[in-house]
């Protein structure tokens, strides 16, 4: 184990929209993500202060775990929207993500728990770890247009394969922008998906 710290650094305006919020899909329903833990509607925007609480509170949560299982790596904090969002960059960092972002997904709600034992109040945190999820962003991007594409040829629904919230919100923003296209999602978590069907 090396003694070397972790940088922790604020920076602004690094996050794409897609990357801090859940959001309704194509006809108002919104994922479950932005529910209450009882299905109740998700509290009121919380404040620009305890955004930045929480990026600090998992700054100091995601530095210490890092000094433990020796990884090297900086700490970008960022407020975007309603959501604190948390970087972690540097190399060797794909064991942290692990596959298909299991890893990063079972990270980032322990980082929430440890801000929710801080502050009390739920957090919606979002984490990234080696750019993982701008990666994914592009990708997912792009299966939701081919599907809408599929869509408009074949005059079928196209139902894609399961997606946690973030990946979901990208797909129904990306097939928001085809017109004669709409999409939803079906099914429950973790088999929860998006739907892209014909816009009639």
């Amino acid at each position: 184990m090396t003694d070397t710290p972790v940088e922790i650094e604020r920076t602004a305006g690094s996050a794409d929209d897609a990357d801090v919020a859940d959001a309704a899909d194509a006809n108002g329903r919104v994922d479950s993500a932005a529910h209450g833990p009882d299905g109740s509607e998700a509290a009121e925007r919380p404040s620009e202060a305890l955004l930045v609480r929480e990026g600090d509170i998992a700054g100091d949560y995601l530095e210490r775990l890092l000094d433990i299982i020796d990884y090297d790596g900086d700490i970008d904090l960022d407020v975007e929207g309603d959501r604190a969002v948390v970087a972690v960059v540097g190399g060797e960092l794909q064991a942290l993500v692990g596959p298909n972002g299991a890893t990063l997904e079972a990270l980032q709600e322990l980082t929430r728990l440890a801000v929710q034992q801080q502050t009390g109040v739920r957090s919606r945190l979002m984490l990234d770890i080696g750019g993982y999820r701008a990666r994914r962003r592009t990708a997912l991007a792009g299966i939701a247009r081919d599907a809408a594409d599929q869509v408009l040829s074949t005059g079928q629904s196209v139902r894609l394969e399961p997606m946690n919230p973030f990946e979901r919100k990208i797909v129904h923003d990306t097939v928001t922008a085809v017109d004669g296209v709409r999409s939803e999602s079906e099914g429950e978590e973790p088999e929860r998906r998006v739907v892209v069907l014909p816009d009639r």
